[in-house]
């Protein structure tokens, strides 16, 4: 009986030794697994499609964008910080009309097919008006044959042509941003195609669609003031030209069905029936009321990050950080928004929205005097170095940011009637796109108010102020957000479709995706 227990116990003792090491080699070997399901149930060229958009063209390039973009208005364009705020808001202009790009690629295929022929435009980016500049200060471009290699045009024109008008400039920086508009909506309609017939990956392609996007920034972030360094703002510009080429190349690879015989004379109908669709929709209470907070919400949150970068790099009292100092700073604000996620999901995804926006409102407007600190120079008596001061306001500002967006977003998932989730999230997400641009060109405003000028900062404590307690005035609207439980449904019986059991489908994780490939450009540090 003895030697029997001893057996028994050894074999218990054999079997957790092995479950350990599985432990361990499943630690290392799982992502590889995981990737190698998701490739062969939804086919590799979605999953490489899914890195490709979120994680090189839309967080790569957003990280390197960003400080390019901000360099370029700054030293190569002269432009005051009022001004650069202001056309950083027209440059986002594609965003808003995202609702127009879901329309196209769901009911308008080309050549038989909805999504291929829109990565490949999106990824080539506005050539008409491109080729028209090209034309206009006769740029020579690479020639094979009797053709222009015309591949990301808009970046490759910025980056080679001196002394461009500022009107151009901002063409072609508005048809970069058409261009990852585009490729934003495809994928998330092939992301949802998936999920759909592939309800149980849903949690997992949004899992992937995330991860892709938050490396990518924090990449893209980390990377980006060293380029600049090196190679210039212009340079830079060269290099976003092939996360796009890689767009058009999604666009030759991905795997989607041959449309037969489609009708083009219906497609007119189809425009006007969801054109009603969302309008009799937004007529309901339920619904404008929500919509109504999150526009006046991010309109009043007025950004004056153009004029605290201005005094980041140019003040002759301020911290005049070097380019690579500023990257690392927005890469910190990436890593403090993927902690945002975080906290949403483990401690407040259960609470009321109402509640919860309550406290992330209050904390967004107390965390912005945190600049009115370093404006001040109250750090430096106490002895507080101002990297440490703005890389502490980074990581809070970037996670009470997206604390603030998470039930929003979730809220905005809930709102989408049966039969039109696709384009009316797309719709909800263009209002709050016109409340973001509403901001920008709001602080370019109050900086031009408050003669806030490239050598001039003596009044910018004053708008940090303003901003700071803007930023808590939607408090005062709170009603008109539901206080109900965020698990529970919100919109009438009437306007849900009960699905099937096995085909029951979380419209929150379907559209979560759309979190984390926008917010970190749509809440902006300052």
């Amino acid at each position: 009986m003895d030697e029997e227990e001893k057996l028994e116990l050894e074999s218990k003792q054999a079997q957790k030794e092995k479950s350990q090491r599985n432990g361990v080699s499943g630690l290392i070997l799982g992502p590889f697994n995981w990737m190698k399901k998701l490739n062969d149930e939804l086919h590799w060229s979605f999953v490489l499609g899914v890195v490709i958009v979120y994680g090189i063209n839309q967080g790569v390039s957003m990280g390197l964008s960003k400080l390019s973009t901000q360099y370029y208005m700054k030293d190569e364009q002269k432009l005051q910080p009022s001004e650069a705020q202001i056309y950083f808001a027209f440059i986002q202009m594609p965003w808003i009309v995202k609702p127009l790009w879901g329309l196209f690629t769901d009911t308008v295929p080309i050549a038989g097919l909805r999504r291929r022929p829109y990565f490949v435009f999106a990824g080539s980016g506005c050539n008409y008006v491109d080729s028209s500049i090209i034309h206009i200060f006769h740029l020579d471009l690479l020639v094979v044959g009797d053709e222009c290699v015309l591949g990301a045009i808009s970046m490759i024109v910025l980056s080679l042509q001196k002394d461009l008008h500022l009107v151009f400039a901002l063409l072609l920086l508005i048809g970069g941003s058409a261009g990852a508009a585009i490729a934003d909506v495809t994928i998330d309609a092939c992301v949802t195609e998936n999920s759909i017939s592939h309800p149980s990956l849903a949690g997992d392609m949004q899992t992937l669609c995330g991860l892709s996007s938050s490396v990518g920034k924090l990449v893209g972030f980390a990377i980006s003031g060293f380029l600049v360094h090196l190679i210039g703002s212009k340079g830079v510009f060269g290099v976003l030209s092939l996360p796009a080429g890689l767009v058009i190349f999604v666009g030759m690879i991905i795997q989607e069905p041959f449309i037969r015989n489609f009708s083009y004379k219906r497609v007119s109908q189809k425009f006007v029936d969801g054109g009603r669709s969302m309008w009799t929709a937004l007529k309901c209470p339920v619904i404008w009321r929500p919509c109504l907070y999150m526009y006046l919400s991010l309109a009043v949150s007025l950004h004056i990050h153009e004029g605290m970068f201005y005094w980041y790099t140019d003040a002759k009292d301020g911290p005049s950080f070097s380019k690579e100092v500023v990257g690392s700073i927005s890469a910190v604000g990436a890593v403090g928004s993927f902690l945002g996620i975080l906290l949403y999901q483990n401690a407040f995804k259960n609470h009321p929205f109402r509640q919860t926006l309550f406290w992330a409102q209050s904390l967004y407007g107390a965390s912005g005097m945190l600049d009115l600190v370093l404006v001040s120079r109250i750090n430096l008596r106490f002895g507080v170095p101002d990297y440490l001061v703005v890389v502490i306001d980074a990581a809070i500002s970037h996670m009470i940011s997206r604390l603030k967006w998470m039930p929003l977003l979730v809220l905005s998932s809930k709102l989408c009637p049966s039969g039109i989730e696709g384009t009316f999230f797309a719709l909800l997400m263009s209002i709050d796109h016109i409340g973001e641009f509403t901001a920008s060109w709001s602080g370019g405003v109050l900086l031009q108010l408050l003669k806030v000028t490239r050598t001039t900062f003596d009044n910018l404590w004053l708008a940090i102020l303003v901003r700071s307690i803007f930023r808590v005035l939607p408090i005062g609207i709170l009603f008109l957000i539901p206080s109900s439980d965020p698990n529970v449904a919100i919109l009438p019986i009437e306007m849900l479709r009960s699905k099937k059991g096995g085909d029951e489908l979380d419209i929150t994780n379907m559209e979560m995706a759309s979190l984390v490939n926008s917010v970190d450009n749509n809440s902006p540090h300052s």
